[in-house]
This record gives C-alpha cells, sequence and structure tokens, in this order.
C-alpha cells in the first residue's frame, strides 16, 4: 500500500496546540460557564420560548424548558457523584440546540422524542463514559522468531481530574488482569480543567504508581496544551516505575531478541517531528541487525513520517475516537490533521501497523463529558512471528 504523506509545514494551527479551532470553542464554553445561575436558566427559558414561538402552545414552551433544566440538573450531578469533573453549562447550551428539531413534531411525537433525549443524555454522560474495555490485538512480524510472543498493553489519554473515577479503577483492574509484559502510556496526562491543580496531579500519581510490567513502563508526553513542560516533570518525578521517553528509543530485550521502542515527544507537526524520529532510530540502528520497531507517539499523524522510517507499529491516541461516533459515519469530529482517516483503531500505513486507541477519559474545560458509540478503551497487543 502506498504511503499517503501531505505537506503540513503552511499551516498555521495545530491540532492539541493553543489557537487551534477547537482550543477557540473550549475558549466560548469558559465564557458560557462563568454565566450566573438565574441568567443561564433565563438564556434557556427564551430559547425554549423563541423555539415553540410558532405553535402558539404553552404547553410545548414548558415542556421544552423542563427538559433543558433537566440536561442541567444531570449534568450538574455528574461531579457531585464523582463521575466526572466537568462544567454543566457549555454541555447544557450544546444539548439544548440538538433538542431543537423535535419541536417541529407533534405534541406527543414531540414529548416522546425529548424523553428519548434524556435516555441518550443518560447513557452518554451517566453510563458509556464509565465502561473502560480492553480490546485484544495481535501482530505477526519475522522479526520476533523465537520464544512466547510479548504482550504489550497500550494505554493513553488518562485526563485525570480532581477526584479519581470508575474509570482509573477499571483500568488498573485491567493492568493487573493483563499479565503484560510491557505498558506504554501514549500522552495526556491531565484534563485541560485541572493542569494545575495538585489534586488531579495526584489523582494521575496514583494510577501511574501502580503501573509495573517485567519489561518497563514507558511513556510520552502528549499534547502540548495539555502535557506542559513544566508540570509532566512534577507528575513523574520520584516514580521510579515509570521511563518517560523524550525523543529517543529504548532497547529493550525479550527472551534474546531485541524490540526498540521510540518514543517521541509530540508537537503536532509532522515535519519537525519526522526528522527527530529519523535520528532517534538511526541511532539506535547503529551496527544493529534489523529489530521490531515500535513508535510511542501522542497523535497517529506522525503515520506516514514513521512507515518511511521503517517503524513496523505505532501506538497512539488523542483523537479519543471523536468520542461520539454515529452508526455508519464513525467519528462526528477526529481532531486530526487528516481528518477521519486515523480517527479509531486499526490502520495499515504502507507496510506499517498504526493502532490509534479511544482512550481512557476526555479532554477537560467545556468539552462534554460524553461517549456514545466510543467507549473508554486499552488495548493488549500480542506480538509474535509468522
Amino acid at each position: 500500500m502506498a504511503i499517503r504523506k501531505r505537506d503540513f509545514s503552511h499551516v498555521k494551527h495545530f491540532p492539541g496546540t493553543d489557537g487551534n479551532p477547537f482550543d477557540l470553542v473550549l475558549r466560548a464554553a469558559d465564557v458560557v460557564e462563568a454565566l450566573p445561575g438565574p441568567v443561564f436558566g433565563a438564556m434557556l427559558a427564551v430559547m425554549a420560548a423563541a423555539a415553540v414561538m410558532v405553535r402558539g402552545e404553552w404547553l410545548a414552551w414548558a415542556s421544552l424548558w423542563a427538559f433543558y433544566l433537566e440536561d442541567w440538573a444531570l449534568l450538574a450531578a455528574l461531579p457531585r457523584l464523582g463521575k466526572s469533573f466537568g462544567p454543566a453549562r457549555p454541555p447544557t447550551l450544546a444539548l439544548a440546540a440538538l433538542r431543537l428539531p423535535p419541536v417541529l413534531f407533534p405534541l406527543p411525537w414531540m414529548l416522546a422524542a425529548q424523553a428519548l433525549g434524556t435516555a441518550l443524555v443518560i447513557y452518554g454522560f451517566w453510563v458509556e463514559p464509565h465502561r473502560v474495555g480492553l480490546t485484544r490485538q495481535t501482530l505477526k512480524t519475522e522479526k520476533l522468531k523465537t520464544g512466547r510472543p510479548p504482550r504489550l498493553l497500550h494505554l493513553g489519554d488518562l485526563h485525570a481530574e480532581i477526584g479519581e473515577t470508575e474509570r482509573e479503577r477499571q483500568t488498573l483492574a485491567h493492568v493487573r488482569a493483563s499479565a503484560a509484559d510491557m505498558i506504554v502510556f501514549s500522552g495526556d496526562f491531565l484534563s485541560l480543567s485541572y493542569l494545575h491543580d495538585r489534586r488531579a496531579w495526584e489523582v494521575a500519581r496514583n494510577f501511574l504508581r501502580e503501573l509495573h510490567a517485567p519489561l518497563g513502563v514507558f511513556a510520552v508526553g502528549g499534547s502540548p496544551a495539555v502535557d506542559l513542560p513544566e508540570v509532566v516533570p512534577q507528575l513523574l518525578e520520584g516514580l521510579e516505575n515509570i521511563r518517560w521517553l523524550r525523543d529517543e528509543v529504548a532497547v529493550v530485550e525479550h527472551q534474546g531478541q531485541i524490540i526498540h521502542l521510540a518514543g517521541m515527544t509530540c508537537t503536532h507537526k509532522p515535519f519537525v517531528d519526522g526528522p527527530k524520529l529519523n535520528a532517534a532510530l538511526a541511532e539506535a540502528r547503529k551496527g544493529q541487525a534489523a529489530a521490531l520497531t515500535i513508535l510511542v507517539y501522542h497523535t497517529p499523524d506522525l503515520a506516514p513520517e514513521a512507515a518511511e522510517a521503517g517503524v513496523d507499529l505505532q501506538l497512539s491516541g488523542h483523537t479519543h475516537g471523536g468520542q461520539v461516533r454515529m452508526p455508519g459515519f464513525g467519528a462526528l469530529f477526529a481532531g486530526s490533521l487528516y481528518g477521519k482517516r486515523y480517527e479509531a483503531g486499526r490502520v495499515h500505513e504502507g507496510d506499517m501497523t498504526l493502532y490509534v486507541i479511544r482512550g481512557i477519559g476526555m479532554e477537560g474545560k467545556g468539552a462534554p463529558r460524553v461517549r456514545f458509540l466510543c467507549p473508554p478503551e486499552i488495548c493488549l497487543w500480542e506480538i509474535g512471528g509468522p
């Protein structure tokens, strides 16, 4: 398969960095969250009134406003019950907009559609984000010819908030049950909401402290706007079980066979990080026979460069699988320079296999703590001979 590479040197705003379109949306969400409660409630009332004005039915207006307030209450309860710790008003406003089309239905059908909407809100915010799944993948390679296939566990996008949630507990249960030989973490330790909050730091450190594997635990930094250079060293300080890879290649030996594990710091700029990857691999390969090469890099957008560099397996995250997916279409938004091409799951780029994990947590700030048809995921790889 041909490698489909694009030139992004002219792009001004990259995913995962300040100033990109998603970042601007989150800044607007901060303004909404800062509104006083009575003002926001009145805004919802006016929005409901405007939506049903053409019908001239007070019952329709009162019903729609009640559904708006119900959404607000459901989302506001999430942090109070320790499910997730995001603002309630920005996603409530987004849900209010989504509830507008059924206003055109006859009243009984409108109420039925709004009730279905409430059921979807409960599922998307209260249920699916808190069901971490373990995906199993295999990779056949001639570069590992003998012995038991190593088992590699890939974690990503923890996005720790100010309290431990069921996601962290479920993930650690999977980690212990997986009996992995090696664990890699592909970045984004903290939620955008709590980058400087030491309560979130402690949640992340407590999680990382529990990661152990015979061949080691390796981590790379995530998006520059999330894994701040002044914060990550403090997160990892004293955690001797974690090796932080910064534009370098770790040589891992498994039953007498060598694996090159490249860990690159993510800038979201392939034309910057590609040459760094080439340099690190060239240094590691000096005087050595061809070894299985695995790249851990936060975003999938380096895949064409990694394939050209001779990487066998790239493990990435960042997209969260879109968090909200539609049947037959997939992610509504992927957060990638390549759009939907690398939105989630297993992709082949040339001779390289790429896997984009859906991740454990959710972005933070005004981004909704929602998942729909896109549950949290960690991935266990078994890598063996042909």
